[in-house]
Formats: C-alpha cells, structure tokens, sequence
C-alpha cells in the first residue's frame, strides 16, 4: 500500500487484514459507512466503496436489521444465483435496511450478488428506478386488507397503523418518497386509494378528501423520518434509548436546576412518562382523526369552512 494510493483501497486494506488475521471472524459486524467516515475522515461515497470492495472479494454481505458483516467461507466452486429484478431490488431492500439508502448503489448491489454492475443495467436503469422498486416493493409486502373495517375512522386507523408498520420495518423508506413530487408507485398508491375510500360519502369534496389523506401519510412520514437516526444512533453506538437518557440525566438535571426551563422541568419530572415514536405517532393519529371528525361533522350539516 502507499500513500498514492485512493482512500477506500487503504482503508478497505486495513479491514481485509482485520479479517484475515482473525480480529474479525464470520458474522461479526464490520464498520457501518457512517463509522468509517468518522474513524477515517471520508466522504460517504467512498466509505460505501469500502465496503463494496470487500463485497465483491466475497469478505462482507449485507444483513437487514445488522449491518455489514464478515461473510463465512463458501464451498468451493460454488455459484451465484441467477441474476433477477426480484433479486436485485431484494438485495437492495435488504442493503437499505441494514445500512440506510445512502449505502444502496449499483455498485453495492452488485457486490452482494456477486455480479458484475454493469450487468445490473440489463434489469434496472439506474439507482433512480432501483429506488421506485424497493419503495413498490416494501408497500407490497403489507397490502390494504380486501376486508374493510365498518366505519371511516376505523377503516383510517387500520390503514395508516399498516402504513406505520412499514415505515418501522423500513426506516428508509421515508427518505424515498415525497409528497410533493411523487413517484407513481402502485403498491403504494394502493394505499392511498383506500384511504381515500374511508372518507369518500362522508360529504366532504374531492379537495378537502385528498388534504385529509394526504394529511395523514403526511403526519406518519414526517414522524418516520426519526426512525433511521434512530437506527442508525443504536447501531453505530449499541445503547437503547433507554441507556442513552440514562448517561444524559445527571446533565439534564443541571439544566433543570438552572431555572431555564420551568415548564419543561415541571412536566418532565413528573413520574410515568413514556414517550416514544410509536407514542407519539398513536397519540398525533388520534388526534388527527379527532380533528377531522370535526370536519366531517360539518359537512353533514351542510357547512363548509
């Protein structure tokens, strides 16, 4: 190795010796690319070239909910399955969960296959449309029932818990779609069509129907976007949440003290609070239904707002 040399080879050099030397044996977890670029200083780009470097020598696959980890010993003369979209977007689905979507390119997918990236092109164009698959594919996974729950509240909570759920299972996800530009992804959109059928009758016209809807997605996306950073803080540090408010009380019981905040000491110093994303997603999607009650409650009486 010398100094000239690109920074991911070096630093992929220096993992390949940890590897083979023992210090990390099959199954243990490798650096995430967020831990490389701090331990080594580098640009995200380069860090997940590390890790599809050592990918593609076959010292490192993907494990969702994991990370990276070092890859057990093959039999000798053995094969990669056969290249397929499916595979492909598996792949990448399983890359995104484990690491997050920054770590999903052509390149890392086609490592954890054992191909070839150019040979990724013949089924997918790009990472653009690789992205539309995975986010079509998780929303399959979790369909809309073909039992409807009686009731349009009922029938809301069902599908925005289902869509939650998805999120949870995927925390990317939330970076991979938007609102304002949306991809036309079918599965998806076969979430928002029911939804939209729980408030259809219900007197209130097609504007306000799809503010309502959108309204809603809106609210479960933007609480799912703290789900990758949660992922990412345990996985890169190994404490709970638990733990990691644990170590912090001693420092924000000296802000509390200094008189700065009353209101916020008051109530967090209150015993039996419980407070966590899910909570908070069960405790906004009530509260949003309870509003749009209100709503649909004056529609029926004929008034508008």
């Amino acid at each position: 190795m010398t100094r000239d040399e690109a920074p991911y080879l070096r630093i992929a050099e220096e993992l390949r010796r940890r590897i083979t030397s023992g210090e990390l044996a099959a199954g243990d977890r490798l650096p995430s690319t967020r831990q490389i670029i701090r331990e080594w200083g580098v640009a995200m780009a380069t860090a997940s070239k590390v890790l599809g470097r050592l990918q593609e020598e076959g010292l490192a696959r993907a494990v969702p909910g994991v990370g990276t980890v070092v890859a057990g010993r093959e039999a000798p003369g053995s094969r990669a399955p056969e290249l397929t979209r499916r595979r492909i977007v598996r792949t990448a689905v399983a890359i995104a969960d484990a690491e997050g979507l920054e770590a999903v390119s052509m390149r890392r997918v086609a490592a954890e296959l054992r191909a070839s990236a150019m040979s990724l092109y013949r089924y997918v164009a790009g990472k653009g449309e690789l992205v539309h698959l995975m986010a079509d594919a998780v929303y399959g996974e979790d369909p809309p029932q073909d039992r409807i729950p009686r009731g349009w509240r009922q029938q809301l909570e069902t599908g925005m818990r289902r869509l939650w759920g998805i999120y949870r299972r995927h925390p990317w996800l939330a970076h991979a779609v938007s609102l304002t530009r949306p991809e036309f992804v079918r599965n998806g959109m076969a979430h928002t069509d029911r939804l939209l059928r729980a408030v259809d009758g219900l007197g209130l016209d097609p504007n306000t129907m799809l503010h309502a809807v959108v309204s809603l997605v809106n609210f479960a996306r933007g609480t799912a976007v703290s789900l990758a950073a949660e992922e990412q803080a345990r996985t890169e540090t190994g404490i709970t949440d638990d733990e990691w408010i644990r170590d912090r009380e001693s420092e924000l019981a000296e802000l509390f003290v200094s008189g700065a905040f009353p209101t916020l000491a008051k109530v967090v110093g209150r015993p039996g609070l419980d407070m966590d994303l899910d909570s908070i997603f069960a405790f906004g999607l009530r509260r949003q239904l309870d509003g749009l009650a209100v709503l649909v409650a004056r529609a029926r009486d004929g008034r508008r707002d």
